[in-house]
């Protein structure tokens, strides 16, 4: 059997795809990921958890909070777009475009099922070598995966998500069961 050899993305080959309003592209260690457009859900869920964060990373002087589509560029081969990302401060050259921002020191991804394995077995892993603190939001199980860089397994945070990263005065604390039913509704009543 020939041997058949896949071709290796570079972030370059991802900024000359010509732009797809319905997808979203990314390559990963030059793997090229594609998703389509999220679903309302999802971006409910985009929408709070960031919400969340940009009170406290503003109320902390941490950086800012931004949002997907936001290109982070690791490494010639690796483009991604977490779908919430906290960066360092930075300067008016960054804002400018002179300088390429940093990379965030926080990504998250809220898992669908177009992107689950792909956020599980290919971004998240790659966060971290790159030391970057990664959470996955699970709606589907009603739960957040916290993994920090160093971690082997996550910290699965059903009911109190706690964070504080270096140079924060007081955490960010986040009640997981109050957030899932702010983005997926109250549960049915049986009956």
């Amino acid at each position: 059997m020939p041997n058949v050899q896949e071709r290796r993305w570079s972030v370059e080959d991802v900024w000359a795809l010509p732009e797809d309003p319905a997808r979203r592209y990314e390559t990963v260690d030059g793997e090229l990921l594609v998703s389509p457009m999220p679903r309302f859900v999802h971006q409910r869920a985009v929408t709070k958890i960031g919400g969340a964060l940009m009170g406290y990373v503003e109320a902390q002087q941490l950086g800012e909070v931004m949002f997907s589509p936001y290109d982070v560029v690791l490494d010639p081969f690796t483009l991604m777009q977490p779908d919430v990302l906290v960066i360092h401060p930075v300067g008016m050259d960054v804002v400018r475009g002179e300088v390429p921002p940093p990379a965030p020191f926080l990504a998250v991804e809220v898992l669908s099922p177009s992107t689950v394995r792909s956020d599980r077995l290919r971004k998240r892993p790659r966060y971290q070598r790159a030391g970057i603190e990664c959470w996955l939001v699970d709606l589907e199980s009603e739960l957040i995966e916290r993994w920090t860089p160093e971690a082997d397994r996550p910290e699965v945070c059903a009911g109190t998500l706690v964070w504080q990263p270096a140079g924060a005065g007081s955490p960010f604390s986040l009640e997981v069961p109050m957030f899932m039913r702010a983005v997926l509704g109250p549960a049915e009543s049986v009956g």
